[in-house]
C-alpha cells in the first residue's frame, strides 16, 4: 500500500529542521551542479516551482521572473520562509500539495521541480497538474531521481525503498521518465548528460 499524502508529510514536518544537514554531502557532490543546469533551462516570466522544500534552489532563480513555490509540508514551508527573508528573495511562498494545486489551467510558462516527485503518493497524478497549470507551449522541467536501468541495482533499490520512504518519506525506484511520457506532453526530452539515476527531463506542453 502507498503511504498516503498526510504519513508523507508527517515525515517531511519531522525531518524539516534537520534537512539540509541530511543531504549536505550529496548536495555538495551532485545536486548543487544539476540544479544549476536545471534553472539554466527555465524560459519565460511566470515561474511555478513545486517542492520547494527549505528553499535549496533560491539561489538559482532568476532575477527577472516572478515566481511562486509551493510545498505540502508546513515545517519545510516553514525553513524555506525564514531562509526568503534572510536572502532577501522576492518569491510567492504557497502551503499546497503538487496533486491538487489552486492555480487555473495554463498559467505558469515554465513549471519546474528538482527531486519531488520520489515524494508524491499519486506521481502520474501531480504530473497531469503540471500539465494542466502550464501555458501551452510552455515546459516543465524536472531534476529526479529514478529507479536504476541496471537490473542489480534495481533490484536492491527495490528492496530498500520500504526502508528509505519510512525514514524520509521519499520513494527511490521511481520511474519518472515513464510516468512524464505518460502524460500528454507534446515532446519529452531527457538531457544527455544525465545519469543512470539523476535525470533531468525536459517537458514541452
Amino acid at each position: 500500500m502507498k503511504p498516503d499524502s498526510a504519513a508523507i508529510r508527517k515525515r517531511y514536518n519531522r525531518i524539516a529542521p534537520y534537512f539540509e544537514g541530511i543531504e549536505a554531502v550529496m548536495e555538495g557532490l551532485f545536486f548543487k551542479s544539476w540544479r544549476k543546469k536545471l534553472w539554466a533551462k527555465v524560459e519565460g516570466y511566470h515561474i511555478l516551482e513545486v517542492g520547494v522544500g527549505t528553499g535549496k534552489n533560491f539561489d538559482y532563480y532568476p532575477k527577472d521572473a516572478r515566481i511562486t513555490a509551493i510545498d505540502f509540508s508546513e515545517q519545510m514551508l516553514k525553513q524555506a520562509v525564514g531562509k526568503r527573508d534572510r536572502k532577501n528573495i522576492d518569491v510567492d511562498l504557497e502551503l499546497m500539495d503538487v496533486q491538487s494545486l489552486s492555480f487555473a489551467d495554463n498559467s505558469f510558462d515554465t513549471v519546474i521541480g528538482s527531486f519531488v516527485f520520489c515524494s508524491v503518493p499519486s506521481a502520474v497524478k501531480g504530473l497531469k497538474e503540471l500539465y494542466r497549470v502550464c501555458k501551452p507551449g510552455g515546459q516543465v522541467l524536472l531534476l529526479e531521481h529514478v529507479v536504476s536501468s541496471n537490473r542489480l541495482l534495481a533490484a536492491v533499490m527495490n528492496l530498500l525503498n520500504p526502508v528509505v520512504v519510512g525514514l524520509f518519506g521519499a520513494n527511490i525506484n521511481r520511474n519518472t521518465v515513464k510516468n512524464v511520457k505518460a502524460c500528454a506532453f507534446i515532446l519529452v526530452h531527457v538531457d544527455e548528460r544525465s545519469g543512470d539515476i539523476i535525470k533531468l527531463i525536459e517537458a514541452r506542453k
